[in-house]
C-alpha cells in the first residue's frame, strides 16, 4: 500500500516537507491526487504537533500553544470530485507508530483554553496512557485497563471561499457577544502560527481550525472499518 504522507515525529510540523498544515482554507494546494477506490496510508501527528510529552508534568498542557494545533495531513485530492459532491471514505485501519505507543488526556488551564467544566477544574491536568495491543493503561490512573477504540481525530474537506466567509462571520458574531470572556467563546481568524511556507500564495483571511465547524468528523466512534 502506498504511503502518501510519511512523517518524522522528531521534527516539528513545519519541517515535514509541506505534508502538514493547520488551517481549513481553500487556497492550500493538494500534496497528492488519488482515484476513487484507491487504497493508501497516511501518517499523522498528534493534534498539538508534538507539544505534549510522555512525562509526569502537566506544564506542557498548561502552556500549550493553542494557535498551532489540530495539525492535518494533506490535503489529498480525489480525481473527478467536484465541490458539493458527497464523498465516502472507508477507514481500513488505524494504528500507532512503533516507537510511539502512547497517548494522553488533558484538561486545559482556565487561562489557556479551558474546558466545558472550567469553573470546577481551572488548573491544567494530564494523564499518559500506554497502549498494549487493543488495551491501554495509565500510570496516572492506577488499576484501570480498558479496550480503546482509536479514531483519526479531525478529518474533512477544505471549505470553499464562501463557506470560509460564513464560518468567520458566524464566529465573529458569537465572539462579539462577550469579547472579554475567558476562555473565549470563539477563536477568531489570525495569522499567528500559520504554516503557509509551503502554500503557493499568502492567505490573509485564515480559518482557525474550529472543532465546532467539523464536529461530525471528530467523533470517537469513527474508527477502523467505518465509512
Amino acid at each position: 500500500m502506498k504511503t502518501l504522507v510519511k512523517l518524522d515525529l522528531d521534527k516539528k510540523p513545519w519541517d515535514q516537507d509541506g505534508q502538514i498544515h493547520n488551517r481549513w482554507h481553500p487556497d492550500i494546494p493538494m500534496i497528492a491526487m488519488v482515484k476513487p477506490g484507491d487504497e493508501f496510508r497516511v501518517e499523522c501527528m498528534d493534534w498539538t504537533g508534538g507539544q505534549i510529552g510522555d512525562n509526569d508534568s502537566a506544564n506542557d498542557v498548561r502552556d500549550v500553544d493553542l494557535t498551532q494545533v489540530h495539525y492535518l495531513s494533506g490535503p489529498i485530492g480525489v480525481e473527478g470530485a467536484e465541490p458539493g459532491d458527497l464523498m465516502e471514505v472507508d477507514i481500513l485501519e488505524i494504528g500507532t507508530f512503533e516507537d510511539s505507543q502512547w497517548g494522553f488526556n488533558g484538561i486545559f488551564a482556565k487561562e489557556n483554553g479551558g474546558g466545558f467544566l472550567v469553573d470546577h477544574y481551572p488548573e491544567a491536568r494530564k494523564s499518559i496512557w500506554d497502549f498494549h495491543g487493543i488495551y491501554t493503561t495509565s500510570r496516572h490512573v492506577p488499576n484501570v485497563k480498558f479496550a480503546g477504540i482509536m479514531h483519526p481525530g479531525l478529518i474533512g474537506c477544505l471549505p470553499s471561499q464562501d463557506l470560509l466567509e460564513t464560518w468567520n462571520k458566524r464566529e465573529g458574531e458569537l465572539f462579539d457577544t462577550d469579547p472579554e470572556r475567558e476562555p473565549p467563546l470563539a477563536c477568531l481568524p489570525e495569522t499567528k502560527s500559520e504554516d503557509v511556507r509551503q502554500w503557493r500564495k499568502p492567505v490573509n483571511d485564515q480559518s482557525t481550525k474550529r472543532i465546532r465547524q467539523i464536529r461530525r468528523c471528530d467523533a470517537s466512534n469513527r474508527s477502523a472499518v467505518c465509512a
